[in-house]
């Protein structure tokens, strides 16, 4: 059998009650394989607790209910427009918890918008630890239906990153949150847009996290960057690998590179999507 179809397998059909004896029978079972880095980028590493880890992520909270962050959180959310004073308008999803640490901004990917599945479920992450979150659409329906047969502007990074802008300015105004520590996470495109804003906004953001991002296309933005800054990239790849290294290099603030093992640009294999919200909910927790 498929490792793939034996992690399905158990993840279905054992009791809760015997979830503790599972999980040490699924990390007895999964092979380990060294970390997919390229040789090529010597000085990228896997971070340490990444390297000899199983190449599917399954982690002690994917089986039963032991979940830390599965607790329910006292929190509101609500469809929100985002206007600016260039009568734009765009449309969020806004969720507060109560005693709210930060509020962090997601910049979709390429084509995508606020009802991404996987911006959802890393924003979902976040909120259990106690933080905002606004997902928000970077264009407008008319410019969307524009993009979908021209696909330029999800590439117009100036723009999206005026977007983003738009929504921090949006933030300041609301005064349930206007006091609260903004961070600003992306993928995709929309991490280069979400590198752009916090250039041009050094003493307002307080935190930037790229997942499978193109950071390269934040250019010259990229030495003004204040805020702590994590670069999230799959082993497997390769080519924004190189992308993130070369980006990396040129940033000045704090920063770091995290590498998922196993995981490709969209992160869809088992278990990484859960690792990269984990590693960008503690980077956000750290800097908030």
């Amino acid at each position: 059998m498929h490792p793939h179809s034996r992690v399905r397998v158990f993840s279905f059909i054992i009791p809760e009650c015997l979830a503790r004896c599972a999980r040490k029978a699924l990390w007895a079972t999964i092979q380990t394989h060294p970390s997919g880095v390229k040789a090529d980028f010597p000085n990228l590493q896997a971070s340490k607790e990444l390297k000899n880890q199983p190449t599917l992520q399954i982690h002690p909270y994917n089986i039963g209910k032991e979940n830390s962050m599965s607790k329910p959180v006292d929190c509101i959310t609500k469809d929100v427009v985002i206007t600016s004073d260039k009568a734009l308008t765009l449309q969020g999803i806004l969720t507060v918890p109560k005693d709210s640490r930060g509020i962090v901004i997601f910049a979709h990917g390429s084509g995508s918008g606020r009802h991404s599945p996987r911006n959802q479920f890393v924003a979902n992450i976040l909120v259990k630890s106690n933080m905002a979150t606004l997902l928000m659409d970077l264009l407008t329906p008319e410019e969307e239906e524009i993009d979908s047969h021209t696909r330029h502007l999800r590439f117009d990074i100036e723009l999206l990153a005026e977007r983003l802008n738009f929504a921090a300015e949006w933030l300041a105004d609301q005064q349930e949150i206007n006091k609260l520590k903004v961070g600003l996470i992306g993928s995709s495109t929309g991490a280069a847009a979400a590198l752009v804003s916090a250039g041009e906004n050094p003493q307002n953001i307080a935190a930037v996290v790229s997942r499978g991002g193109r950071p390269d296309l934040a250019g010259d933005a990229l030495p003004l960057i204040k805020a702590p800054t994590l670069l999230i990239v799959g082993s497997h790849d390769f080519d924004v690998i190189k992308m993130n290294q070369e980006a990396f290099d040129k940033l000045k603030c704090v920063k770091k590179i995290e590498i998922i093992e196993g995981a490709t640009h969209l992160f869809e294999e088992p278990g990484t999507l859960e690792e990269a919200a984990r590693r960008s909910n503690e980077w956000f927790l750290k800097y908030f």
